[in-house]
């Protein structure tokens, strides 16, 4: 099923917005991004947190967590197949590194680019807590062994020749931004995973909502 406007809600410069966005080009989805002041800090308001951000389009999808987005995905797509829906064993797949997204990769990099990025982008934070950020790092290399050894032997997480899927993209923001840090050598240190990341990095989508991730947001 194909159409309508998916609305999103923030700014690019969060990694978690920046990823939905960069699903919903590979799909070839039709959307807005609605402003979102974080400045201001309009996005602990009350109602912008209602908004089931970051994505809302209606009251069928589920959760506030990024993954939210195969909802859409299968709602609004025009092309591609980021879930591997007509190949079960790749559609596992992409559940089973999601979850490693969500649960193992996503917990060992967040506070990296938090101390690293994020606050020193905004002029927030202070000094950087060394002490977490080298424990963070600890973490992100014991959980990037896993992932070589898978793309040792695949091109991307889903396996199977179809390329990328939503398996791949969900890294997006958070590795985008890690990247711009002296530790984007936790990548670049295992062969299989530097090369899927440029592959990942190097396509139109990405591309395009990477220059989108700078502060001040560019203007509309």
């Amino acid at each position: 099923m194909a159409g309508g406007i998916v609305k999103v809600y923030g700014s690019a410069v969060s990694p978690y917005v920046a990823t939905v966005l960069v699903c919903l080009e590979e799909a070839g989805a039709a959307y807005e991004l609605v402003p979102v002041d974080m400045a201001a800090r309009e996005n602990k308001a009350p109602h912008h947190l209602a908004r089931n951000v970051p994505v809302r389009q209606d009251p069928c999808l589920p959760g506030r967590r990024t993954h939210a987005i195969w909802h859409v995905l299968r709602k609004y797509k025009r092309s591609g197949d980021l879930l591997r829906e007509g190949d079960p064993e790749a559609a596992a797949m992409v559940d089973v590194w999601l979850e490693v997204e969500a649960h193992q990769y996503e917990p060992a990099i967040v506070e990296i680019v938090r101390h690293c990025v994020i606050l020193p982008m905004i002029g927030a934070g202070g000094a950087r807590d060394q002490r977490v950020v080298d424990e963070s790092a600890g973490k992100l290399r014991a959980v990037l062994a896993a992932y070589e050894a898978r793309l040792r032997e695949h091109e991307y997480l889903a396996g199977g020749d179809a390329g990328v899927s939503l398996a791949d993209l969900a890294h997006f923001g958070f590795t985008h931004y890690l990247m711009a840090t002296e530790y984007a050598a936790l990548v670049e240190e295992r062969p299989a995973v530097s090369a899927w990341w440029r592959r990942i990095a190097a396509r139109p989508a990405a591309r395009k909502v990477a220059a989108l991730m700078s502060w001040p947001p560019p203007p509309n």
